[in-house]
Formats: C-alpha cells, structure tokens, sequence
C-alpha cells in the first residue's frame, strides 16, 4: 500500500485527533462499507480513512460522458496502489430530460439516478465523500443524497474541505492537494443541452490546459474550462496573474482544440460556477 494509513502527526489530544478519531469509530460503526468513489480527494480520504479503520471499504466509480477520462483512470490507478477493487459502472445521465434540457435541477436528477444505481449494486452502507464546505454552496443533488438515505460520514464528523486536506498532509495521503474537478455538465450554462462530443473536448481541453499551467510553475492551480454560449469560452484560472506567454499558449491551444473566441480570465477562487442561487 503506498499510503501510510496511520494517524502519525497527529497529536493525542489535540482537536484535529479527536475529529479524525471521531470519523474513525463512525466507520467503524457502519460495518460493511460502501464508498461512491469518484477518485478526487474527498472520496479518497474516505476510502483512506475507511482502511485506517482497519476497514475494506467497497469503491463503486460511475464513468459516463459527464466525467473526465483522465480522472477515471487515475481513481482506478490510486485504488489499485491501495489494493482495493474499483467496480466501474457505465451510466449515462444525458438521456435524463432535466440534464438534456440543462434544467436548473438537473444536478439532482443527476445524482438521483447515479445514486440509485450504485445503491442497487452495494453490498454495504452506502457512503459519499460530500463535505462541511458543501451545505454553505448551491448544490442540489445533496437533497438526492438525503432521500436516498446516502450517508456522509466526513460531513457528519464536521470535516471542510481544508480540514481534509490538511489531515491529508499529516497522515500521507497521496496528492492532498489535488483540486476540485465538478462534473463536466458544470461547465454548460443552465438552459443549454450537454453534447457527447462537447463534453468530451472539454475533458481533453482542460487536460491539455492542466499540462500548459504545470509548466507555467502553477501546480494543482484550480481552473474551469467554461462555456458561455456556442461560440464563446471562458478559461477561469485562480491565480493572482499569468504572464502574456502563457495566455497566448492556453488561447492558441484551445483555438486548436474546437474552442474559438477563447478567453483567459484570472479569479480569486474557482469553483463549480452553479455553486449559487442564480447562475455566475
């Protein structure tokens, strides 16, 4: 196993001990557990903690055309490292008729008809990675997670983002800074109907983007690759400033990829662009 699944930099009695004790003894108490396991780092800290715990926890991982190929293989990659199996299911929201019409709601539909699918299959509680950082934002498919009885255990143990992020660092968790990757629908304005093929170049642009801001020195900086209509794009990148080289490079290569009348825009923060009431 290549992570060190240990509590090691943690003080005894410290409050950060006692939360992740706290989420430990949770797990414990579920039994047989279940993780819907996208690979980014709240579902990665579960199923971390989960074998902490001294537990096997089961990985179910939706792939479909709202995610990423890239993030597939490297949920599949890390939960090998761990020696855990990964079952892979192939859904495919976009016949739902909220995602096909881009309905404000269809986030909910969404997870409604995931979650019901890995529910159908998991042989234990079943478990999501959903945060305390989550119930301050617009998210909609939380109310999913609720009807169906989905249990959040780092949300129960009062963990945000940051919290997990940092117990990552202490206690060796593979890449705890890895950014938060929404699902690619997120990146359509409400209203507009998701394509396959528009999906997919936005997974093979913000790939492509990723390997341009590494080589820039801008490691693990969050970024969206974002639509505004059908001829306009949007790059949010959240970084003080990128040199004038860099655009060019991030606007040629996204010209060359399908994305004519691209734009670079520098932000404070970068987050899933419908984590509000009323759309950015």
């Amino acid at each position: 196993m290549t992570d060190e699944c240990t509590n090691t930099g943690l003080a005894p009695k410290d409050d950060a001990a006692r939360r992740w004790d706290m989420l430990l003894d949770r797990l414990r108490g579920l039994g047989r557990l279940t993780i819907a396991f996208s690979g980014g780092v709240d579902s990665r800290f579960l199923a971390y903690a989960a074998l902490s715990a001294g537990m096997v926890p089961e990985l179910v991982h939706v792939r479909g055309p709202h995610v990423a190929p890239a993030e597939t293989a490297y949920a599949l990659r890390w939960a090998r490292r761990q020696g855990l199996e990964a079952r892979v299911l192939d859904l495919d929201p976009l016949a739902l008729p909220e995602v096909a019409a881009g309905d404000r709601e269809r986030c909910y539909a969404c997870k409604s008809f995931l979650f019901r699918r890995i529910a159908d299959c998991a042989r234990g509680a079943l478990c999501d990675g959903s945060n305390a950082s989550d119930a301050a934002q617009y998210r909609p498919g939380l109310r999913a997670l609720r009807e169906l009885g989905v249990m959040s255990p780092l949300a129960e143990a009062g963990l945000a983002k940051d919290d997990i992020r940092g117990f990552g660092r202490r206690t060796g968790l593979e890449w705890p800074d890895q950014q938060s990757r929404a699902c690619l629908l997120t990146r359509l304005p409400y209203g507009m109907s998701p394509e396959r093929g528009l999906l997919a170049r936005l997974a093979e642009g913000e790939r492509v983007v990723e390997g341009i801001l590494h080589q820039a020195g801008l490691t693990d900086a969050p970024f969206r690759l974002r639509v505004r209509d059908t001829d306009s794009y949007e790059l949010h990148v959240a970084a003080a400033s990128l040199s004038v080289n860099v655009i060019e490079q991030l606007i040629g290569t996204l010209r060359d990829l399908g994305f004519p009348s691209s734009a670079v825009r520098c932000m404070s923060a970068v987050s899933g662009y419908f984590d509000a009431t009323s759309p950015a």
